[in-house]
């Protein structure tokens, strides 16, 4: 961790703004004030068990938001879904990239998050100084809304809709878990964004390295990016969970150290399982950790939605 950052904060996690709720209602509201106008091009990929479209609708200040949306093409009834945030600089990858969602025979929404795609960088120090223009306001304005767009598709089950995320997904997940009511699950895994001072502090390689070369460059900033954090971190977002969560993470992870993944763990106000995994970086235990989130999701989407998981 920096000097300044770590002398500003005097503690381990950030403390959640006094406005949140407030912050995060205004967001909303300016993004519901434009359609959502969602569109579906469909996409000729070669597959023959997957239905593949190129999905768009309109997500913070109207902006463009497009994702690829994936649906087993046997599909006798409104089918469960599931809206998905990825990696840092990742996007929405290619249309037939990671079917692990839609074989499982659920609806699956990859966002497009915005700028990202070819491992593009820098997203993070994008209106570090301000909240109002935080990157990551938008994007989490962008996938709050990628939920709705999903719970007006006729494909879809409104009711049964769940938020996941790798990374900066995971990340995403956890603050559209704080954003978005009734969903049936949030799964987190290694999630970016969380527990900002213990990541400046462990974090080797990765965003934070970015955050942590600013903030040695800019000491003087360092009350106006700790304010900006703290609407976003991960900790502030699983301090307002409501639905049912799963968070993962790797003992070896220097991205996303498992003492964050912990840390949200802990602070995660519904309930939540945790699953840490020994030896591992931060893929969070590769295959392992997927089959056991598609059990977490088996159990909720199968579950009464009164008791959820």
């Amino acid at each position: 961790m920096t000097a300044p950052f770590a002398a500003l904060l005097g503690h381990d996690l950030l403390p959640t703004p006094d406005d949140y709720d407030a912050f995060w209602a205004t967001a909303l509201d300016e993004a519901g004030r434009f359609p959502l106008a969602t569109r579906l091009t469909p996409v000729d990929t070669g597959l023959t068990t997957v239905d593949v479209y190129d999905m768009s609708f309109g997500g913070s200040a109207g902006r463009t938001v497009t994702g690829w949306l994936r649906l087993p093409r046997h599909r006798p009834r409104p089918l469960a879904a599931v809206a998905h945030a990825n990696g840092y600089g990742a996007g929405r990858l290619a249309a037939i990239d990671d079917l692990t969602w839609s074989a499982a025979g659920y609806a699956h929404l990859v966002v497009n998050t915005h700028g990202q795609g070819g491992g593009s960088t820098g997203h993070l120090l994008d209106g570090i100084q301000d909240p109002e223009r935080s990157y990551y306001r938008g994007v989490f304005v962008d996938a709050a809304r990628a939920v709705e767009a999903l719970r007006g598709l006729d494909e879809v089950d409104a009711s049964r809709v769940a938020m996941i995320g790798n990374s900066q997904g995971g990340g995403i997940a956890l603050g559209v878990g704080a954003l978005v009511p009734d969903l049936v699950a949030v799964l987190a895994q290694s999630p970016f964004l969380t527990a900002a001072p213990i990541a400046l502090q462990h974090a080797a390689q990765g965003p934070w390295t970015e955050l942590r070369a600013y903030l040695d460059e800019h000491p003087d900033r360092t009350t106006a990016v700790a304010r900006t954090l703290a609407y976003v971190d991960g900790i502030t977002s699983a301090r307002h969970a409501t639905a049912p969560g799963w968070i993962s993470d790797g003992l070896a992870d220097d991205i996303c150290p498992p003492e964050t993944a912990r840390a949200a763990a802990s602070a995660y106000a519904a309930q939540v399982a945790f699953r840490e995994w020994p030896g591992a970086g931060h893929e969070a235990g590769g295959t392992a950790d997927r089959e056991a989130a598609l059990a977490v999701l088996a159990e909720g989407f199968g579950a009464d939605q009164s008791t959820g998981l």
